[in-house]
């Protein structure tokens, strides 16, 4: 059997209205992440793992969610592959906290297809986040991308320009000014060393708290970052993104009808919905509940701080 050919599989039963497209959307990083991508219906999910690179493919055809993995990782990815693909989403007691105000009922019916994967990998969506920091969608983009392709190897499995993310030791080991073609300055290249030094201590956190604590005791990493990293790695419904440009507006314009909202005033209002207010705003995000914008348009997601 060839890399190109599946080497495991299973049939997964997704729970009714179960949306592929939009779970597992957010673990890629646009329509050409080098790593993860929807191609003609099919997710694919590239990754390294402890046998070696893997390659999952989820495909839904009816009411089965259809798993296969590719190359030395097979078996790993496809045994993981209900947490990715966001079937183990713990939904309790959302319907309850929902119904406390109409817009989040509403979109808890109308989007309740959506579960939050799990991939439990820490460092690939670490990578992603410190590249992510203070910087335009298009320049994160072009870093990651980049860094990707320069540390990464190639994926197993048919679908060409898919790549397995970097060996964090390699990162580790690399001096910064590497990191300068690719768009990516001193401090974002030393945060990114300094959290590849730490990956296999990060990569063994038990939870969520855990995972947040070792994270921000990284210098060049704060609660934006390890928001990021806990809502993907773990399926953390309830990780908000303190420290975004543009949420904290969203959230006070969608709930309290206010234009303008800083991290303080986004978290009293998503008080209410504790254990599950960062599942809040990516409904309000898949809603299209954005803020009204004043002056020059600026790009979703720059100005992110850290």
């Amino acid at each position: 059997m060839t890399d190109t050919e599946p080497a495991a599989r299973r049939v997964l039963r997704p729970p009714e209205h179960y949306h592929l497209g939009a779970s597992l959307g957010s673990l890629a990083m646009g329509a050409h992440d080098p790593c993860a991508r929807f191609v003609a219906g099919t997710f694919w999910w590239a990754t390294r793992t402890p046998a070696g690179p893997g390659t999952l493919a989820l495909r839904r055809l009816g009411g089965e969610l259809t798993a296969e993995g590719y190359g030395p990782g097979a078996g790993w990815v496809v045994d993981r592959a209900d947490a990715v693909a966001g079937l183990h989403d713990d939904l309790t007691g959302f319907d309850r906290l929902a119904g406390g105000h109409p817009l989040v009922a509403r979109l808890a019916r109308t989007h309740r297809g959506l579960r939050l994967p799990a991939t439990g990998q820490l460092f690939p969506r670490l990578l992603r986040a410190i590249l992510e920091q203070k910087v335009t969608g298009k320049e994160a983009f072009m870093a990651y991308a980049s860094t990707v392709r320069r540390f990464g190897v190639p994926a197993p499995g048919p679908l060409p320009n898919l790549w397995a993310p970097p060996d964090p030791a390699a990162i580790a080991d690399t001096p910064y000014w590497v990191f300068h073609p690719f768009g990516v300055e001193q401090r974002r290249a030393e945060t990114l060393r300094r959290a590849a030094a730490e990956a296999d201590r990060l990569e063994r956190c038990a939870d969520p708290a855990e995972a947040t604590r070792r994270l921000t005791a990284i210098a060049g990493i704060g609660p934006w970052t390890a928001a990021e990293v806990v809502r993907f790695a773990f399926g953390d419904p309830d990780a908000v993104s303190v420290g975004d440009y543009h949420i904290p507006h969203m959230v006070a314009w969608a709930l309290a009808g206010e234009a303008r909202g800083d991290d303080a005033r986004m978290l009293a209002l998503l008080e209410p919905f504790r254990g599950h207010r960062g599942r809040v705003c990516l409904l309000l995000e898949a809603g299209g509940h954005h803020a009204p914008r004043f002056g020059p348009r600026m790009p979703i997601r720059s100005f992110a701080r850290f």
